[in-house]
């Protein structure tokens, strides 16, 4: 069977406080080594009315490699004002 869809995004979902479906947003919570992971806000009371996590499609990088700069070039301390 083919795969007809990669991620859903919620529109409305049922909010207990204003008791019906109401219209969300979402937020973005954390940015995971796999994904991301986001949680949806009622956009009249503002309550969390679930979360999804999007994961990434493409290679793995782990956050070391992402932040360490290339070899050789070192970050150098700004230089302060005497």
């Amino acid at each position: 069977m083919d795969k007809q869809f990669d991620q859903f995004r919620a529109s409305l979902l049922y909010c207990n406080k204003c008791g019906r479906a109401m219209p969300v947003r979402e937020r973005l919570l954390l940015v995971l080594p796999d994904g991301e992971l986001y949680d949806y806000l009622c956009q009249g009371c503002g309550s969390s009315l679930g979360s999804k996590t999007e994961r990434a499609t493409g290679p793995k990088v782990s956050p070391a490699k992402m932040q360490a700069p290339p070899p050789g070039q070192q970050r150098s301390a700004p230089k302060r004002k005497r």
